[in-house]
């Protein structure tokens, strides 16, 4: 199944300021999250940004929060699964059916709220780089986990041509430019 504009939602998992020191690579994961939050911007995808407790983990990074759509959502949470309360399917957006995913950790907020999302009978596209663990080994058997239960695993590319769906349009050759060079 492929990626369109207009089915897809961005949900930032946890990408938080206290959390991320302790992540493997955390600024590759940063980086790439904040590629795909610029692209879902310049596309008009909506964007939900989830925060775990953020009294105590803090708030999304400020890389991130600097880039976030006007008409993105934060849904605070205590549960690891960003479904667990709805608010991610209250939020604007989250009636979409293709959630691409990206944030932290993916062996525990992301992996339980990518296996609900599936449950839910959503398509769920996560995207490898953009997602971390303390350890890489967590991240590995996470990926693992959530292939074999229906979830893709994805590059950050892959989401961007999906979207795209053809070159020589004015928006390729502006996402092409910006994005992918």
């Amino acid at each position: 199944m492929l990626l369109r504009m207009d089915q897809s939602l961005l949900l930032l998992v946890d990408l938080q300021e206290r959390l991320l020191p302790a992540i493997d690579d955390a600024s590759s994961v940063v980086e790439a999250s904040v590629w795909l939050t610029r692209l879902a911007g310049q596309l008009h995808v909506p964007v939900i940004c989830t925060e775990q407790y953020p009294r105590g983990l803090g708030p999304t990074v400020s890389e991130l929060r600097a880039c976030l759509p006007a008409t993105a959502s934060t849904v605070e949470k205590i549960h690891f699964s960003a479904m667990a309360d709805g608010g991610v399917c209250r939020a604007a957006g989250g009636d979409r059916q293709q959630f691409v995913v990206a944030g932290t950790e993916a062996h525990v907020c992301v992996l339980q709220t990518v296996l609900d999302l599936l449950a839910a009978g959503r398509q769920v596209y996560v995207v490898e780089e953009a997602v971390g663990s303390r350890r890489s080994s967590d991240k590995a058997l996470a990926l693992a986990r959530m292939r074999r239960h229906g979830a893709d695993i994805v590059s950050r590319e892959m989401v961007a041509f999906e979207w795209l769906q053809q070159a020589g349009t004015d928006i390729f050759r502006q996402v092409s430019r910006d994005f992918i060079r």
